[in-house]
């Protein structure tokens, strides 16, 4: 048994030699003759083990970076899916920012007005003709006004259902406010109650 390993052993140092041959030169070549004549068994079966065992780590490694990169892949392809997500955010942003810049405009009378599409009614608190009150608008939202003949109109809130600003009238009146009435626009532009009261009264 001894010398069938040997002859295996001798045979594959001899296959290794040969097809290194090209690449050593003579010195290296006497080198590795010395060494196959000089091991035994136990050496060419450590060397095998070895080799076996090292083949082992390389498929193991190759497995984990396998899967390292699926899931870099996957990482690649969740961050495109996020990025677009935020670039679609960034266009609905700029369309509702747009929406809301064309909601204020200029009318006839050279007030800017906040525009809301439809019906809305809003509760007027007062009208003056030497109050001007207008540097409020910006800074509050529900308060706006309109300057009608050198007359400044005033109103508070903004619904599109008319009894809600009707039960907001009426508080206003409670607190004191005795000239509170409700006006209506249409598509930002006032208009007669009674034109879209039709079918809610």
């Amino acid at each position: 048994m001894k010398k069938v390993v040997l002859a295996v052993a001798t045979l594959l140092c001899l296959t290794l030699a040969f097809d290194a041959s090209a690449q050593l030169s003579k010195k290296e070549k006497k080198e590795w003759k010395k060494q196959m004549k000089d091991m035994d068994v136990e050496a060419f079966k450590k060397l095998v083990e070895e080799k076996e065992a090292l083949e082992s780590q390389v498929a193991g490694l190759n497995s984990q970076v396998s899967s390292l990169q699926s899931r870099a892949n996957e990482k690649t392809t969740e961050a495109d899916r996020l990025k677009s997500e935020v670039k679609d955010l960034q266009n609905q942003l700029a369309e509702a920012r747009t929406a809301q810049e064309a909601t204020n405009t200029i009318d006839a009378t050279g007030n800017k007005n906040r525009v809301a599409k439809g019906v809305v009614f809003k509760v007027q608190i007062g009208a003056f003709r030497n109050k001007d009150l207008a540097k409020y608008f910006e800074s509050n939202g529900s308060f706006d006004g309109e300057v009608d003949n050198s007359t400044q109109r005033y109103t508070l809130g903004q619904f599109t259902d008319y009894w809600e600003a009707d039960k907001f009238k009426k508080y206003l009146r409670e607190m004191g406010v005795k000239d509170a009435w409700i006006v209506s626009y249409k598509d930002g532009v006032r208009v007669p109650l009674k034109d879209v009261l039709e079918g809610v009264l």
